[in-house]
C-alpha cells in the first residue's frame, strides 16, 4: 500500500454504493484522488527504470551501507563528545577483536549477495494496490464499520464518518498493524533461532561463533556471520515476516530497509541521545552490546527490534545486572 510518485492514468476511478442511513437508503461515492493518502502512488513501479521487486531487493543493502558509512566517519573523529558515547575505547576494538576488517567487509558482502539471489528468486512484485481495488478496499471496511456507525452517530453525520472511518482504517491503521506484526514475526524468528545456535554447542563453535570474534561491536560488521546464519536468520526471516504479514512489495521494501539500518546501528558502539532508533526500544547498541560480552553471551538474545523475549523467558541481562553480580563476586572475594 505504500508508494510515492506521480499519478499516470485517467483520474476517473470512482466507486459509488448505497448505504442505509437509518432507514433511507443513501448513495455514498468514493474517488481517486479524494479518498487516497499522500503516500500513495498508482503507477505500476515507484522508479520508472526499476520494477518495485529490484527496489525492495536493493533497499537493505543500500541502507546497509549508508548507516555502515555514517558510522565508520565518526568512527574516525576521536573527539571528546565522541568519546563521551563510545561503549567501548577505540583501541578495546583493536586489541580485543581477533578478525582484520577486511575479512568482516568481505563476509558481509557474500551475504548481500546470498540475500539478493534468494529475494531475487522468491520475491514478485506481490500485490499492487490500484485506485480500483483500493476503493474496494475503502468500501469493504465503510460496510464493516456501517452498524457502529449507525448506532452512535447522528444522522446527518453518517455519511462522512463512515468514509473517514473506512479511510483511517484502511490507509492507516491496517498498514500499521501488519507492519507491526511482521517486526513481531520477524522478532520472534530471530530470537529463538538466536538462542538455539547459542544453546547447540556444535552450531555455536561451527556457525554463530563466527560474529562472536567481533568482542567490541562496529557498524559494518553486523552481518558478519557465516553464510548459513545470514541466510537462516536474515534472508530466510525478513521474506517469512513479510508473507505471514501479508505486506506488499512497497510495504516489504520499508520493513527490510528499516530493519537494516536498525541491525546496523545495533552494532554501532556508540549510545548517542540523538540516534532515533535507540528512542523507540531498549533493543539497542549498548543492549546488544552486553550479548557480544563473555558475561552475557547466554543473554540477550532479541533481535531486530524489541526486548519481549527476553523479558518474558528471563533472558534479559542490563548494566544494572552486571553491576550487581561483580558486586556480589566482589562481596564473596572479601
Amino acid at each position: 500500500m505504500f508508494g510515492l510518485g506521480n499519478y499516470t492514468t485517467p483520474a476517473d476511478y470512482q466507486l459509488c454504493s448505497t448505504f442505509l442511513q437509518g432507514s433511507t437508503p443513501t448513495k455514498l461515492c468514493l474517488s481517486y484522488p479524494n479518498h487516497f493518502p499522500w503516500y500513495f502512488s498508482p503507477n505500476p513501479s515507484l522508479f520508472t527504470q526499476y520494477s518495485d521487486q529490484v527496489v525492495a531487493l536493493v533497499t537493505p543493502v543500500v541502507c546497509y551501507w549508508i548507516a555502515s558509512i555514517f558510522w565508520h566517519a565518526i568512527d574516525q573523529l576521536e573527539t571528546a563528545y565522541v568519546n563521551k558515547y563510545r561503549i567501548h575505547p577505540s583501541e578495546e576494538e583493536l586489541s580485543r577483536n581477533p578478525v582484520r576488517k577486511r575479512e568482516v567487509f568481505f563476509m558481509v558482502l557474500v551475504q548481500h549477495i546470498i540475500q539478493t539471489g534468494i529475494g531475487y528468486i522468491v520475491l514478485d512484485e506481490g500485490h499492487r494496490v490500484t485506485p480500483e481495488n483500493a476503493l474496494k478496499g475503502l468500501e469493504y471496511w465503510m460496510r464493516l464499520v456501517e452498524p457502529f456507525v449507525e448506532k452512535v452517530v447522528a444522522e446527518g453525520s453518517k455519511g462522512s464518518v463512515l468514509i473517514r472511518s473506512g479511510y483511517t482504517l484502511y490507509w492507516w491503521i491496517i498498514p500499521s498493524l501488519q507492519f507491526l506484526f511482521a517486526m513481531f514475526v520477524l522478532d520472534t524468528w530471530q530470537y529463538f533461532w538466536h538462542r538455539f545456535f547459542h544453546m547447540n554447542t556444535y552450531l555455536y563453535r561451527t556457525i554463530h561463533s563466527i560474529h562472536h570474534r567481533l568482542y567490541v561491536p562496529y557498524a559494518f560488521g553486523a552481518l558478519y556471520n557465516h553464510p548459513l546464519e545470514g541466510f537462516l536468520f536474515d534472508s530466510v526471516g525478513a521474506l517469512f515476516a513479510e508473507t505471514v504479514s501479508l505486506m506488499t512489495t512497497r510495504q516489504a521494501t520499508l520493513l527490510f530497509g528499516i530493519s537494516s539500518f536498525k541491525t546496523v546501528d545495533d552494532h554501532c558502539g556508540y549510545s548517542f541521545p540523538w540516534d532515533i532508533f535507540q528512542w523507540f526500544s531498549p533493543n539497542n547498541a549498548d543492549y546488544h552490546d552486553i550479548h557480544h560480552q563473555i558475561i552475557g553471551i547466554k543473554s540477550n538474545f532479541s533481535q531486530p527490534f524489541f526486548i519481549h523475549w527476553d523479558y518474558f523467558l528471563n533472558t534479559r541481562m542490563t548494566r544494572a545486572d552486571i553491576a550487581s553480580r561483580k558486586k556480589k563476586s566482589a562481596g564473596k572475594e572479601e
